[in-house]
């Protein structure tokens, strides 16, 4: 599970929005959205996989009825289509290793070796070898993926750590931990604080993925979710605050006084090419930046296993066998990722369209709940057979919360691409924009609600009552 939730946006975007929203006020605001968004949904998930035995699409069907398996099927969706470009991503990250390795970088500036690399050929070789390597775990079964992840999750924690140690022993460090653990009070009452510490526990968590509901099918019948849930949350956010220290303390203390860079440089800019020119100005700098990229690597094929394991998982629910469906999943992630691979510019539209659709895969989850009934979803689903721990009600609001909190994300998110003018953000072709992204939502949306009952009958859903704990 921690391989599933620990990412990339850990090491590279955490970083930067704490750089962004106020440092140690951000923390504060970070970690109350843990209880209230990431941890609520994490229970769902590991709830619904556990009591349904099935893929997101037959979960709800199988929870609230056939004719809302289209939701499972959005949710489904979503994380698949971010895993077309996801597998790109890791390829950068294999790419920027192997150059450490042999010198490419810093041989030539970091700058000058992406510009160079992303968009290209290379980019397309390294999107197709990270799609290899992440079949060819989840070809071995969930043994595989248990096995995979034992070595890859304890050496990522190492990684991280070895490097965080090396930045807080730089001279002047001091002013990064300063900086990212000395709140400014005022900060709390910027909304955009709170609305960027809920934005980042929903992207960075895997909360309302699907990912946890497909990994929680394996789970034993009275394996404990509870406490499965807050190792999950709260081990995922702790490799984000070391990858803050890392970061934010090699930035003070190589350049104090360029630390506001790092709030526009990007997750690509500050990943390939901000960080790597702090490495470089570093005693034993290529070594760390080799490590760094490692870290990276790691992170982002354990993820990306996860996404592979979800969309096959819903391939074999409606009645592919394993290893064709692990087969169709690769190819089409190969096709599909092409574009990506190619364009950045496509890559940062997937990114951002599917990005928000997550917050509506969040709001289908805490909606699933409340039409099963919260309360005995609670009690039934939650706290019964195997929980060492029980929840109490106050995961009954924080779900109501929930639902309102998807809300107010997509519509934020709305308003700041709204913020270029009408003329631009109603453009279905623009890389940022609310047309784009109603446009697409609103293909897959009618799609799916055609083939519902398809879709659901082939996943096990049912017309009759929702499933019962020991079904």
């Amino acid at each position: 599970m921690l391989g599933m939730a620990v990412g990339t946006g850990n090491i590279w975007r955490f970083p930067r929005i704490v750089a962004t929203n106020g440092g140690g006020a951000f923390l504060i605001a970070w970690v109350c959205f843990l209880l209230l968004w990431s941890v609520p949904l994490i229970l769902v998930e590991f709830a619904m996989g556990k009591a349904s035995r099935s893929g997101t699409v037959g979960a709800f069907g199988k929870l609230i009825g056939r004719k809302f398996a289209w939701m499972g099927t959005w949710v489904g969706w979503c994380a698949t289509a971010i895993m077309f470009y996801y597998s790109v991503v890791m390829g950068w990250c294999i790419r920027h290793f192997v150059a450490t390795l042999t010198g490419a970088i810093p041989g030539a500036t970091p700058e000058a070796f992406w510009n160079g690399y992303a968009g290209s050929s290379g980019a397309l070789l390294t999107h197709g070898i990270a799609i290899i390597l992440g079949v060819a775990v989840v070809a071995r079964g969930v043994r595989g993926i248990e096995k995979v992840a034992s070595i890859l999750i304890p050496s990522l924690v190492v990684l991280v750590i070895a490097l965080a140690i090396r930045a807080v022993t730089l001279p002047g460090a001091v002013r990064g931990l300063n900086f990212l653990f000395t709140p400014d009070w005022s900060q709390l009452l910027s909304y955009r604080v709170w609305l960027e510490a809920l934005t980042q526990n929903a992207w960075d968590t895997g909360a309302g993925w699907g990912l946890i509901l497909t990994y929680a099918v394996y789970m034993r019948k009275n394996e404990d979710t509870t406490l499965n849930a807050f190792t999950l949350g709260f081990g995922n956010n702790s490799m984000s605050l070391l990858a803050g220290i890392m970061v934010l303390c090699t930035v003070f203390a190589m350049r104090p006084d360029a630390a506001s860079e790092i709030v526009g440089a990007g997750n690509e800019g500050l990943t390939f090419i901000w960080v790597p020119q702090l490495f470089s100005t570093m005693p034993g700098g290529r070594f760390f930046m080799a490590l760094f990229f490692l870290a990276l690597v790691f992170a982002a094929w354990t993820s990306l296993i996860s996404m592979i394991e979800l969309a096959t998982r819903v391939l074999v629910d409606a009645g592919v066998a394993r290893r064709r469906a692990i087969f169709w999943v690769g190819g089409v992630g190969f096709l599909a990722g092409v574009p990506s691979a190619l364009s950045l510019e496509f890559l940062r539209n997937q990114d951002f369209v599917w990005g928000v659709g997550l917050m509506l895969s969040g709001f289908f989850f805490a909606f699933a709940v409340m039409k099963y009934g919260v309360r005995r979803f609670r009690l039934e689903l939650i706290n019964g057979p195997g929980a060492d721990v029980h929840i109490g009600r106050w995961w009954e609001w924080a779900i109501g919360l929930c639902l309102v909190e998807a809300v107010v994300l997509i519509v934020w998110w709305f308003i700041q691409v709204r913020g270029t003018g009408w003329s631009t953000a109603l453009d279905p072709v623009s890389t940022y924009s609310i047309g784009t992204v109603l446009l697409q939502w609103s293909v897959v949306l009618v799609a799916f609600l055609l083939l519902n009952r398809w879709l659901g009958g082939r996943s096990g859903a049912r017309d009759g009552p929702p499933i019962e704990p020991n079904d």
